[in-house]
């Protein structure tokens, strides 16, 4: 191969590949036979651009370079396709009018989804100068399993090897608490004559935790994406660059257009499936159920089942379970929950108690079969999942069904904070991750139903406008300001260095999903001494009135 064609090909190996993706999912899986696809066909992809430049010998390293060109502008570090490399030379555009809306909210992740953010970790090799003394640390990550998606689990620092003023760390992901044992490192550093302290070793891990985190999306339709992106880019190039608009050179650039064509279709190809793959209903794993004992026990052969369960080989695990809760106290006896008399029947003190059928699996069905209908008794799902995917696979049974949805989610905060889940995204992919899920949820709500998103200051001037483009700007009904901190230590605080004005609060946006939806306030039933008292007054007035006449 010559070297614009060796280039663009290893070039185009590594983009369409992408970075090295963990876990263990359908999406993963397929992601992993990648470089697998490329190899087989690339051969046939080769063959076919090969045979189309026959005509045009010396057109061929021009070729390669302009795809080369065009191909580095729209793949990520990920393999994922949309607009990464974006100078204002590139002249790059993207269709963001319409005829309805005048302003719109754009942003370069728009036309994907949202898999996960990750932080692509590899081995590293630091220099640290102290003392005019140069050590050499090096970072080993092939003992850090892989996590789940945007888990936020805390990386810690095993000590391996010391040779001379040489180094090795081990990198894991925290399990159980456990931490970076910085004064044992320091130690056994010590000993061997490298005297580094806890803050030479804190900025060494800094160093080595500046790696890049990655977003994986997949392109909706990368098919259609590509090719307008390519015209665009051709048209662009015409006007532009080109001089020469010889019978040759214009057949020379249409066979550009056939191979980049070519190689859209070879990429896109794998990109459908991924979409299939990621739009595809997905099996439950586990599942179980949460039944209070006044329900059982009002079934008929309810009370026999109660029996079963308080015998049950598992029901110790059933009362720690209440006692985390808080539901009952450590004086509590299984015994008291069931009162001899007549009749035998539930201690009204213990009636509410849910049984959780993960610990009584053998005895579940029995459980089940006393419901008729057990959906209309249920009140609620909580589903343990990935969100997206949760929707997805729920959405025909619960399609226009929903009259009210909240979501609070993960705020865009500038920095991560002290949660299981990461908090921080770049905007574009934070909106992305909402555009998906919030477009999949309007999808559950009935004709007269809500939806409330709730954010912060980081994100509200994202939020409104994706809103209004998934509901409509005419189903706004309103922005509910939800108070937030103590007042006093809020009063005092912006006022300490006069840097910045407290945020004491959070936004709540509400959409519904028609234009008649309104907020027709809340009643209770007045009490029967309220009642009195205003039929006395009605009573009083009416009397009066006749009086005067």
């Amino acid at each position: 191969m010559e070297k614009n064609e060796q280039l663009f090909y290893d070039k185009l190996k590594d983009i369409f590949i992408g970075a090295k993706i963990e876990g263990n999912s359908g999406f993963v899986n397929l992601m992993k036979i990648k470089s697998s696809y490329f190899d087989i066909v690339f051969k046939e992809l080769k063959k076919e651009i090969d045979e189309k430049l026959k005509e045009f010998p010396d057109f061929k390293e021009e070729i390669y370079d302009k795809l080369n060109t065009f191909f580095s502008t729209y793949f990520s570090e990920s393999g994922s396709i949309y607009f990464t490399y974006t100078p204002l030379k590139s002249k790059i555009y993207d269709k963001i009018y319409t005829d309805q809306d005048d302003v719109i909210l754009f942003w370069k992740t728009r036309m994907l989804y949202y898999v996960k953010t990750d932080r692509l970790w590899n081995d590293l090799t630091v220099e640290y100068n102290k003392d005019n003394v140069k050590y050499i640390i090096k970072f080993d990550v092939s003992k850090l399993e892989h996590k789940s998606a945007n888990e936020k689990r805390e990386v810690i620092y095993e000590l391996n090897d010391i040779k001379n003023n040489e180094v090795s760390f081990y990198v894991l992901y925290s399990e159980r608490g456990r931490k970076t044992e910085f004064g044992e490192i320091t130690r056994k550093l010590n000993t061997n004559r490298i005297y580094l302290n806890e803050e030479d070793i804190e900025k060494i891990f800094k160093i080595f935790e500046k790696q890049n985190e990655v977003d994986y999306f997949i392109n909706k339709d990368a098919k259609s994406f590509l090719r307008e992106q390519f015209d665009l880019w051709l048209k662009n190039y015409l006007f532009d660059d080109e001089s020469d608009f010889s019978e040759k050179r214009i057949k020379e650039l249409k066979t550009l257009k056939e191979i980049a064509y070519k190689i859209i279709d070879f990429v896109s190809q794998f990109e459908d499936e991924l979409v299939k793959i990621w739009n595809k209903p997905k099996f439950v794993l586990n599942s179980n159920y949460v039944i209070t004992l006044d329900r059982i026990a009002n079934k008929n052969g309810g009370m026999e089942i109660i029996k079963k369960i308080l015998n049950h080989e598992r029901i110790n695990d059933q009362i720690n379970e209440w006692k985390e809760l808080g539901i009952i106290d450590d004086d509590f006896k299984k015994e008291d929950i069931i009162q001899m008399g007549i009749v035998e029947s539930l201690n009204p003190k213990y009636k509410f108690l849910p049984i959780d059928t993960k610990y009584f699996k053998d005895l579940e069905l029995d459980i089940l079969s006393l419901f008729d209908n057990l959906d209309k008794e249920l009140d609620g799902w909580l589903i343990h999942s990935e969100n997206y995917q949760a929707l997805n696979t729920i959405l025909p049974k619960f399609k226009e069904k929903v009259q009210t949805i909240y979501i609070d989610p993960p705020f865009n905060k500038e920095q991560d904070a002290n949660y299981f889940y990461s908090v921080k995204y770049k905007d574009a992919t934070w909106a992305t991750m909402l555009e998906n899920r919030i477009r999949l949820g309007r999808e559950f709500l009935n004709e007269r139903g809500s939806i409330f998103v709730r954010c912060d200051y980081n994100g509200n001037w994202i939020v409104r406008p994706l809103m209004n483009d998934i509901f409509g700007e005419e189903n706004f009904r309103n922005e509910i300001i939800v108070k937030r901190g103590a007042p006093k230590a809020g009063l005092l605080s912006q006022f300490k260095n006069f840097r910045a004005m407290t945020n004491s609060y959070d936004n709540l946006y509400w959409y519904s999903k028609k234009e008649e939806v309104r907020f027709t306030g809340f009643y209770k039933e007045a009490s029967e001494e309220k009642n009195y008292m205003v039929f006395g007054q009605i009573f009083r007035k009416a009397k009066h009135m006749i009086d005067q006449q």
